[in-house]
């Protein structure tokens, strides 16, 4: 076992006892990373904010609760999950569009070849904005699956957990969210050239 991790579980195993300083150093450790996962998901500065705060209130809440079966931050980004899709399904922001929908129907979805490189995506402010506005209309269900998998670069089996859905759901769900924003990238980049 690392330091780091050993570090942590002393810190936990102190928190889970009522250290108030080992919490702090927790919430410390992890607001960073909580805030832009939440900011990655929630598209606005004041609910990500909200959102960490949320966050940490459940932590210190529940902390005496966290059996130690799944790594900290595992926890930390469900909670943030769960509190994103909360939000989004209260403003009902995407309730008319869904990667579910004929369109997109589970017999076939329309795969593309990456006509944009995704490697030069990151290279390229332009790319990086339009990317950023795809990821945008993605339903929150199937951003929270891409942003864990392709930009948190967790593995399917944490992604799953987080999401609390089995492992072939998340590949569905990812699947679906890599399509649609292939498209939207070709789409935008195939309007621009005619």
């Amino acid at each position: 076992m690392s330091s780091n991790l050993t570090e942590e579980k002393k810190l936990i195993e102190d928190a889970q006892k009522g250290s108030k300083p080992a919490l702090a150093k927790l919430v410390k450790t992890y607001e960073q990373t909580v805030y832009n996962f939440a900011f990655k998901i929630c598209r606005n500065k004041d609910k990500a904010e909200h959102t960490m705060q949320e966050t940490f209130l459940s932590m210190v809440k529940s902390i005496s609760q966290f059996s130690g079966k799944s790594k900290l931050s595992t926890w930390l980004y469900t909670v943030v999950s769960n509190h994103c899709l909360m939000l989004a399904r209260s403003n009902n922001k995407h309730s008319a569009f869904s990667l579910d929908d004929e369109e997109f129907g589970a017999n076939e979805v329309p795969v593309s070849d990456w006509k944009v490189k995704p490697e030069k995506v990151t290279e390229n402010n332009e790319l990086k904005k339009v990317l950023d506005e795809a990821i945008e209309k993605l339903p929150a269900d199937y951003r929270i699956v891409f942003l864990l998998r392709d930009v948190e670069g967790l593995s399917t089996d944490e992604t799953a957990e987080i999401v609390e859905l089995s492992v072939p759901a998340v590949k569905s769900r990812l699947h679906r969210a890599r399509a649609f924003l292939r498209n939207q990238l070709n789409e935008k980049f195939q309007y621009e050239r005619t």
